[in-house]
Formats: C-alpha cells, sequence, structure tokens
C-alpha cells in the first residue's frame, strides 16, 4: 500500500487506540501500523510515511493526554480530521492459571492507574504497580513473564496469549477516552453543524488579565468552550500556552472572528482543525445566543458598508 492508505496508532497490537481505530470505516481499507509512542506515531505522518494517525488527546477520568497536546503544540504542524470517543473498561490480564492471591506486580499505561485505583485498593493492596508506554505493552510484558498481570482492553487478551481474570474494572462509571485522527495540514473537514474547533494559543507576556482578554475574543462572539488546558512550553517556569477546544467550525462567523481576534493579540496561534463532534448532533450543540448567528454578522457587516458609504 502507498503511505497515503496506512494509519499509524499508538501501540503495539491490542490497544484503545487501535479498538477506537477500528471503528471507523476507513480503518477496513488501510493499513494500519502499530508505533511505540505517541511522537512515532505522528512523526511518520510528518514524514510522509502515514496518511494519518490516531492518537489518545483526553480522558473523562484523567484529563488531557500530555504527550498528544505537547506534540501537536510543538511539533511540525498537523491537523485534526476527525475525533473517536469510546468508552473504557480495563480486563486484569494474567497468564494462564494464575490466581488473583498470586498477583504481586501489576503494569498498565499511566493514564490507567488513576481509573483503577479504586479497585486495586480493594482487590489488590500490596501488589506492585509499574507503568508501561501502553496498556497492551503492559500485557505483553506479562506474557514474557516480567509482571504478574495487566490492566489492558480485554480484547488484548487473545492477542498475547493471556486470560482476562477480571473484566469490567472502572472506578468511574462512564469512563471514556478520545481519541483524534490526526494528518497533514490541509483543507477543514466539512462542517455538519456540530463541530468542533481546536486550537493553541501563546500569551505575548504575563500581566493581569491576560487569559481573561484570549477569553473575551470567543465569549464576545457567543462561542462556547469545551475544554481549556495550559501547558508549559519549555520555556522556563511561569511560560504557558493553552490548549483549546471550541464549539463551532471555522467557517461559522462567530468562530473566524474569534480566531481572527486571537490572531490580533497572541504572538502564536495554531489552528489544529475544525472536525465533526463524536456522538453529538446539531440539535445537542449549545443554543446560540442573540447576535451570534452567521446572518446577524452578515447583517452587521452589510450594515457598516452602508454607513461607510452614506446609505445607512
Amino acid at each position: 500500500m502507498s503511505p497515503a492508505s496506512r494509519y499509524t496508532y499508538l501501540g503495539p497490537e491490542g490497544t484503545f487506540t487501535e479498538a477506537a481505530l477500528r471503528t471507523l470505516p476507513e480503518a477496513a481499507t488501510r493499513e494500519l501500523v502499530p508505533m511505540v509512542s505517541v511522537p512515532a506515531a505522528l512523526d511518520a505522518v510528518r514524514n510522509g510515511e502515514a496518511g494519518g494517525s490516531l492518537v489518545p488527546i483526553e480522558n473523562s477520568v484523567e484529563g488531557g493526554v500530555t504527550a498528544t497536546l505537547d506534540e501537536l503544540a510543538t511539533g511540525r504542524p498537523l491537523m485534526i480530521y476527525r475525533e473517536v470517543l469510546l468508552p473504557i473498561a480495563f480486563a486484569l490480564l494474567v497468564r494462564p492459571g494464575t490466581a488473583l492471591e498470586a498477583v504481586k506486580t501489576v503494569t498498565g499505561h499511566p493514564v490507567a492507574q488513576p481509573q483503577v485505583r479504586r479497585w486495586l485498593a480493594e482487590h489488590l493492596p500490596d501488589a506492585q504497580w509499574e507503568s508501561a508506554a501502553s496498556n497492551a505493552d503492559g500485557a505483553r510484558l506479562v506474557q514474557e513473564g516480567r509482571y504478574d498481570a495487566a490492566f489492558a482492553g480485554e480484547f488484548a487478551a487473545a492477542t498475547y496469549g493471556l486470560e482476562p481474570l477480571v473484566t469490567g474494572i472502572h472506578d468511574a462509571e462512564n469512563a471514556a477516552t478520545r481519541f483524534v485522527l490526526v494528518g497533514r495540514p490541509g483543507r477543514p473537514a466539512a462542517r455538519t453543524g456540530a463541530d468542533k474547533t481546536s486550537l493553541v494559543l501563546w500569551l505575548g507576556d504575563d500581566h493581569p488579565g491576560a487569559l481573561l482578554e484570549l477569553l473575551q475574543e470567543f465569549a464576545v462572539r457567543g462561542v462556547n468552550l469545551v475544554r481549556i488546558e495550559s501547558r508549559p512550553t519549555g520555556e522556563g517556569i511561569g511560560r504557558y500556552c493553552f490548549s483549546v477546544d471550541a464549539e463551532g467550525h471555522i467557517s461559522d462567523r462567530r468562530v473566524g472572528e474569534a480566531l481572527m481576534g486571537l490572531r490580533r493579540i497572541c504572538p502564536k496561534v495554531r489552528f489544529l482543525g475544525s472536525y465533526p463532534r463524536a456522538g453529538v448532533e446539531p440539535s445537542q450543540t449549545t443554543p446560540l445566543r442573540r447576535g451570534t448567528t452567521d446572518d446577524e454578522f452578515a447583517e452587521a457587516a452589510d450594515w457598516l458598508a452602508r454607513c461607510v458609504d452614506g446609505r445607512a
């Protein structure tokens, strides 16, 4: 297959990322290639070795996946074209014949630990936790005998010759992880009426009200934010950029004008894409406030033009 027909993902085989990727219809016609890390998966796209990459970006329990947020903010530009929400429940995978009382060491991805902490405290209070590069990699390490058990998707058991000792493990009901399909920069995904726009914003200088100035660009235009998260820039203590998800599409007048306002006051704005919101219909989006529809923006622009021409 050509590189354009290849999708990378956070591997190895048997990760929740692979399970999320396989929910996409086009995955059936793509070569799916596991990678050892989020940076490696995204760099394959940057280098033209793959047409897209699916990576985790947010968990409903643990919050943002920092490796993905930082790569999208600081690496060579990429764009998000789609998101996937996957319900998350873990299985405790062990080598065949292992009893629960024999489990002394457990492993899994660092994001998994907060989602099973209470279960561990109740059922395996003395077990030692060590992090793995991914949940599936933890399963591989159990297969190799390096740990007694791994928290991973139940579907990973067959891949690594393990058996699920306990299934349906989660501390929080309705836990889910959000994944994004990332490609090289291009035209955004088509507007659907239930869209999300992702950005990274940098402050020009640190002063009282600096963050408020950014937020006002959204607020005065009626753009609802669904996520805002600060990340260190690496330039020193107290230097941050902001990863933002906003309701709406860049082609919506309110969103486009908010982006123009941010571009005027921020030293750097990175547009990460406008794409359909997973599991949300247009009727479920936040109702628009008076004065923020495309028609009202167009009418205001027409009124201004008439004023300039002396026709108001």
